[in-house]
């Protein structure tokens, strides 16, 4: 198996996430009832999935593997790929902050929450093509045996 079939694998089990976390800030902009929890469940997802197990994969092998190969860490495709990591993480931790506001009450988190869900879905929509065009194609810079590793690591 090629190394970037579980990454892209797993871009399609997030771009599923994604369809769903955008109809729920769309809801919010439009005054349409929402369960608070659902952001506080896809908080979940966006940390254990995304984060801790998609994203972690990106950063701590494939990108080091890149390196090694030669690519740039500090512009390029790898420079975007952590800035926009880095970019998710500070969404979600706001989307976080106001869901729980608005699970307290505070109906005026609403749009605030809205706007960083679907500055969520934005980003990451955009991160995710970004990847599969310009950052995946570099893999021809890893040794094959090398990525045969990574293919396997990432099962």
């Amino acid at each position: 198996m090629e190394a970037t079939k579980v990454l892209k694998d797993e871009h399609r089990v997030i771009e599923f996430f994604l369809g769903a976390l955008e109809i729920q800030a769309a809801r919010l902009q439009s005054e349409s009832p929402v369960r608070p929890e659902f952001f506080l469940d896809a908080i979940v997802f966006m940390r254990d999935f995304v984060d801790e197990r998609h994203q972690r994969k990106e950063e701590e092998t494939l990108c080091v593997a890149l390196i090694e190969a030669g690519m740039a860490k500090d512009s390029g495709p790898i420079a975007e790929l952590l800035a926009d990591h880095a970019r998710a993480r500070e969404f979600w931790q706001a989307i976080e902050k106001h869901a729980r506001i608005l699970l307290g009450g505070g109906t005026n988190a609403r749009l605030e929450l809205a706007r960083q869900a679907a500055g969520y879905v934005a980003l990451l929509t955009g991160h995710i093509r970004a990847e599969e065009q310009n950052l995946f194609p570099s893999l021809q810079l890893i040794p094959t045996d090398v990525q045969a590793e990574l293919a396997a690591e990432f099962e």
